[in-house]
Order: structure tokens, then sequence, then C-alpha cells
């Protein structure tokens, strides 16, 4: 429901909020019989008092004096009986309250508290009145009514949420860490909503977004308590605009971002709540926030403060694989993986996206909820993403700051060591560096704001420039090269693309893993262009030195099928069987199974295939790429003999809308009814298959192939297949290998 059991930190935030002769009544209260936790808010109480003002909220208007009595269960508001109070904040009481007219159902009935129903708090609570009128999302809380007690005091009614934390929920359902992502992503798509209302929370935690059941029986988080929000845009939220003072703060400091922390000039926009969900995104992914706030206000809340702003957070996989032992085993069977595993799957990709969304520049972070969620579903996919390990300038200037004193000291050491033209000499020489790396952020920069607005072909030029003194003064260049090449592919410059990243890549196998990324650029790249021999040996560069990556194996066995080399594929199949075989990964399980059964000839023990298939068909049942589980598991059955199975699944899998997904369905539905002797049927599947290729897949040739060219090899391998045996004959509409 609306309410929840409530932390240290909630109860301290909240605390923080009242005057200092009202806090102990409000302790005993709100933490029962609870001493320990009573004795832990107090201490934070101290810190604050001891460290100055921080979350202050001004009241002011507040009288000390006697309190006028609040509402309690059992009374009356207009057509709402209060039945039971079930959250509390500084500012508002919650009920759960009873509608019996026009409609009889339970609601929650937020109030403002007696005695605090001063002009800012009413302020801040119309502002959320009108924030929630202004969305219409499902999974934003819905707003019904609103109106005034008889004492004048506001209120409004909103729709009951029965659900628990979204943290707790995926704990108590030991969901891994795939279902997690997806949860997320719904929340990044509710919170997109209402910044394109022009709302931003500000205050997004996960006791503010609950997990409730939907009508069709799966999980759906929705966000509550917009009591903070702010307009963004030029609509007002109350009869006049509701700003928030200088010297106060808002939220909740475990994720507050830098410059609600920084109580600067710096207005908060939409991107604060892109930090909030990137530490809520890190607490899925690892149990616990980038930052203990708890730890840290026991120092003083300016330390709290300085950390937001300053301290950089060490990466997820990295806080998982300095857990002690007990605790990452207890965190890791709340996932479904073992330590290792659990390792693995958050190393990398989910770091570097993670990473982004916790920028302390906001310029750096994902603009929008939906382009964090679509860098999501992009490593959902097994597609490159968009987030990428901080430049090596950037990191070098972030560690200048942090640490400007000890690099003043080592420049003032150098100077007493070095002498006459051995000082002047490489003085000089710093100076170049740091007008080169000067040079190379403005190049970068202006590339960046010119790709933007559309200007490729100036991006292109400047990223080309900047390339040129990286390489002459022995700094790395791969993330530029990885712009550059974005950037030419969106031109269609296959060869300058090429060309580039050949101008990068070593001669040799020797210091190949260095450039893992790279391989797998020009991999796919050489794959768009049909390519497939070349393509291979890049991919099989990046299976043997990273042979715990699905992705390569996945990239690489389309590519073998392509270019003929069987002996290759059945090989690489027996790999991923002993190494994948046993996965509890929903989209690992439906890649790899589908990668060993694009031939007949596979070589492999079908049993364990077929098991993952089974695995990805039945997890996936709900999940919207359940249609591309389903034609791996018609694959699978057809493989097996199963064909009246096979028909079944094949005939779901055809209503898919994907082109390739409806191909590849079509080709295995007229294989299965061939073997069951229903010819005309399967003749006429066949000629469905070769009527999506005709119509809607590119050609080789002219025409690239996009990021969808591994289904694009499958499609046509299973035709290949189909036509040979229906007819004796390949496929004659596209010559493909």
């Amino acid at each position: 429901m609306n309410g929840s059991e409530k932390s240290e930190m909630d109860l301290f935030t909240e605390a923080i909020q009242l005057p200092v002769e009202q806090r102990s009544a409000f302790l005993i209260t709100a933490c029962g019989g609870d001493a320990e936790l009573r004795a832990n808010v107090e201490a934070l109480l101290k810190a604050h008092l001891e460290s100055g003002e921080f979350l202050e909220e001004a009241h002011a208007e507040v009288k000390s004096q006697n309190l006028r009595p609040g509402e309690k269960e059992g009374d009356r508001i207009g057509r709402y009986k209060l039945l039971q109070q079930i959250g509390e904040g500084g500012c508002g009481v919650v009920f759960m309250g009873e509608q019996e007219e026009p409609v009889r159902r339970k609601v929650a009935i937020k109030i403002v508290k007696p005695g605090l129903d001063t002009k800012g708090v009413i302020a801040r609570f119309e502002a959320e009145r009108q924030a929630l009128a202004l969305m219409d999302h499902p999974n934003i809380a819905h707003i019904f009514d609103a109106g005034t007690t008889e004492s004048g005091r506001p209120y409004f009614v909103m729709e009951l949420v029965r659900g628990v934390k979204i943290t707790d929920y995926c704990d108590q359902h030991s969901l891994p860490t795939i279902a997690r992502l997806d949860l997320f992503i719904h929340v990044c798509g509710a919170v997109q909503h209402a910044h394109q209302k022009g709302i931003i929370h500000r205050d997004l935690k996960p006791s503010n977004i609950l997990v409730t059941t939907s009508a069709e029986g799966s999980a759906l988080p929705e966000i509550i308590d917009f009591g903070i929000a702010k307009a963004t845009t030029g609509e007002r939220l109350t009869d006049k605009t509701l700003f928030t003072a200088f010297e106060k703060m808002i939220g909740t400091p475990a994720y507050m971002s830098p410059e609600q922390a920084a109580l600067s000039s710096v207005d908060v926009d939409t991107r604060s709540d892109i930090y909030s969900l990137g530490v809520l995104l890190y607490e899925l992914l690892t149990s616990t926030t980038p930052f203990d706030t708890t730890e840290l206000l026991k120092a003083g809340l300016d330390e709290v403060r300085r950390v937001i702003r300053d301290e950089e957070p060490i990466r997820p996989s990295t806080r998982l694989s300095t857990m002690i032992a007990a605790d990452l085993s207890s965190l890791s069977k709340y996932r479904q993986a073992e330590p290792p595993k659990l390792i693995r799957e958050v190393r990398g990709d989910l770091d570097w996206i993670v990473m982004k969304a916790l920028e302390k520049d906001r310029t750096r972070r994902y603009q929008t909820a939906i382009g964090l969620a679509q860098d999501l579903q992009r490593y959902l996919a097994g597609e490159i993403i968009s987030a990428r390990p901080p430049s090596t300038a950037y990191k070098f200037q972030k560690m200048f700051q942090r640490n400007k004193l000890l690099f003043s000291g080592i420049g003032i050491i150098f100077l007493l060591l070095m002498a006459g033209l051995t000082i002047t000499s490489r003085w000089w020489i710093r100076e170049k560096q740091a007008r080169q790396l000067s040079e190379i952020n403005r190049l970068e920069e202006l590339a960046r704001m010119s790709s933007d607005v559309g200007k490729v072909a100036e991006a292109e030029r400047m990223y080309r420039q900047s390339m040129a003194i990286r390489r002459a003064i022995g700094l790395p260049t791969a993330e530029q090269l990885d712009r550059l090449e974005a950037l030419i592919l969106n031109k269609d410059k296959f060869d300058d693309a090429d060309a580039l990243i050949k101008e990068v890549l070593p001669s040799t196998t020797i210091g190949v893993s260095d450039y893992v990324d790279l391989f797998i650029l020009r991999a796919d790249l050489l794959a768009r262009r049909g390519r497939w021999k070349e393509a291979a040996a890049d991919a099989a560069q990046v299976v043997q030195y990273c042979p715990e990556n699905h992705e390569s194996y996945h990239m690489l066995a389309p590519l073998l099928v392509a270019s003929g080399d069987i002996e290759g594929y059945q090989q690489l199949c027996r790999r991923i069987v002993a190494r994948f075989g046993g996965t509890s990964t929903l989209a690992v399980a439906d890649r790899m199974a589908k990668d060993c059964l694009i031939l007949s000839s596979a070589g492999v023990d079908l049993e364990p295939v077929a098991a993952m298939a089974e695995f990805a068909v039945t997890k996936g049942a709900d999940a919207s790429t359940a249609p591309f589980y389903e034609c791996c598991k018609a694959l699978a059955e057809y493989r097996q003999g199963h064909f009246a199975d096979a028909v079944e699944w094949a005939e779901r899998a055809a209503k898919n809308p994907f082109p390739y997904s409806q191909a590849e369905a079509y080709a295995i539905l007229a294989m299965s009814q061939y073997q069951l002797k229903q010819v005309a049927n399967a003749r006429a599947a066949l000629v469905n298959g070769d009527t999506v290729v005709a119509e809607h897949l590119p050609k080789l040739g002219p025409e690239r192939l996009g990021l969808d060219w591994r289904d694009w090899i499958i499609v046509h391998a299973l035709l290949d297949e189909a036509h040979g045996l229906i007819e004796g004959a390949t496929s004659t509409n596209v010559k493909w290998r």
C-alpha cells in the first residue's frame, strides 16, 4: 500500500523538517517500541545540529503552541471515511479510506498535518496534487479527487497502491538481473512521462516506487509521492510557481543528485531524476546505494554534501567483488546466480550504464529517462550500448580537481629537484601537453555538439583532428574511433570506417585483448556488408579473448554458417553447450539455443539445447519478447523430430510482426508440415516465407544489412534448408553465401 515501514534515513529526513521542539514526540510515535532505531535517528539529528543547517525546511510560520487536533481513524472527510493511517511524511499524513459514492472503492487520502498548514507547505502540497493531475500513465498512481477539510487544510484522494518497495519485491521474489532490469525499464517510462508533462519528481527512491500486481497477474511498478515535485515548463502548478528557497535542500541524501546537494545557483532539471534512477539501478544490482549516507551523516551533513558532489562511486561490479563472502553469497541467492556469475553479469555494459547515469556532470548523464531505458534494452538485446567508459582526459581532469593540493605539492618538489635547462624543458613539455589536452577537449565537445544538431560532416572533421592529436601524444583513441565510426556509418561511408579501425587495431595478435571492442565493431561492420569470412575472423578473436561473453558466440555462429565453415560451426556449438548449457539467464538461453539449431548438422547433443529453448519460452512467456522465444522453441522441436509440436509453435511465432521472425517461422512451419506429409500446406508456408524476404528484408549488394544481420543469415539458412527438403533445391530468390 502507499505507506511502508520507514528506515533510519526516512525518519531522519522527516524529523529534520519539523521544529526542534516537535521532533522528540514525532520519534516516540514513529519508532514505536524500537529503542535502537530511535537512538540511531537521534544520533543523526545530533550530528545534523552540530554541522549546521542542511535539508531544513522553513517552518517559521508554524506556531510552537498548541496544535489543532488532526483526523483519526473513523472520521469522515466529504464522501470518504478514514479507515487506517498508512503513512506519514514531514508535511502530510496518509490514510486508507473508503469512497462510498458514486463508486465504492478503497482509496489513499493525503492530508496536510494540523499546524503545518503554512503557506509554503500548502503550496508544496498543492503542487503534488497538480502534478498527479497532469499525468496519466499505468506506472504512476492516479489522482481521483481533491478538496479541503472542515478546518481548511487541503487533501487529495489518489489510487490506493497495495504493493511493496521495488527493492523488497525483487528480493522477495528472487528476481534475476534481467527481470530486475525489466521492472526498472517500466519505471523509466513513467519518469519519462512525468518529464514530458513538465514534472520533476526530485525524490525517486525505492519507498516511492511500489510494485503491485496488474489485472493480468504481472508485476506492475507504480511511482507515488510527488510531494516535492517541481514544474519545468511554463505551466504553473499552483497560482504562483513554487520556487525552492536557495538555502533549502529537497530530497533524500542517498538518492540526491550533486546539483541538489550543492545548494548552488544551478537550477535542478530533469537530469536530477536521471541521477536518482542511476542510484536505484545501482541498488537493484548490488543491494546497496553508491554511498552509505547513514555512516556519512554521523560524520556531519556537510560531509554528505561533499561526498555527493565530489566523490566518484565505485562501479557496481567492483562493489560486488569487494563484498565479504557471506554477504555476496546471500545477495546472489536473491538473484538466482552464483557470485562469480553475478559479478560477470554486472561487469562491463551494466557498469557503464549505471556510471553514466551517476555522472557528477549532468551534461554527461543520459539526457532523458527513455535514453537510459533504451540503453538497457540494447544491453538485453545484445546490441552495442551508447554508454562508454570516460575518456583518459576526463578522468585526468577529475583526478586533478579532487587532488589539487597533491598536484601542487608534486609540482613544487619537481621544481626544487630540477635546475636550469631541465626545468625549462620539462615545464615547456607540460605546458604543451596541457594545451593539447585542452584542444582535445575543445574539439571533442564541439564534435558532440555538432553531432547533436545533425552537423555530421563537421563533427566527423573535429573527431579526426582530435584523434590526430591523441596519436601524436600517445593517448588512447578507441573512444574517439568509436564515435567517429558511428558518424561515418550514419553517412554509409563503410570503407572510411573500415580504414579508420585498421589504423588502431594491432597488426598481430599481441595486445588483442585491449582492442576487443574494436574487433566487435569491425566484425559488425563487415557483416553488414556481407563479408562473412572477414567478419568471422574478427568474431573468432573476440571468442578467444572473451570466452565468458555469450554475445561473441552469438556473433560468430551465424557468420560461420554464412561463410560455409561447417566444421568450425560444429566446434563452436560444442563450446556453446559446454559453457552455457545450464544458463539461467533468459536472453542467453534463447540466443545460445538458436545458434546451435541453425543447421541440422550442428554435431551436438540436442537435449541441453532443447532445454535452453524450453527455459527461454517458459520464463519469457509474459515478456514482450515472447514471440522471439517461440520461434526458437519451434526450431528445437523440429530438430528433435517433434514435427506436430513444431507446427504448433511455428504458427504462434509467425504472428510476430517482426519480419525476420515471420520468415524463420514460415521456414520451420514448411519443413514440419512436409515431414507430416502436408505437402500443399508446406509449399504455401514456403511461399509465405519467400514473400516476407522479398518484400521486407534487405538484399546483399548496394543495400547494406542493418543491425539484424544475424537474423538475416538465419532466415536464409532455414529457407535454403526448406527449399532443399521440399523442392530438392536451394532457394533461388537470394544469393547470400
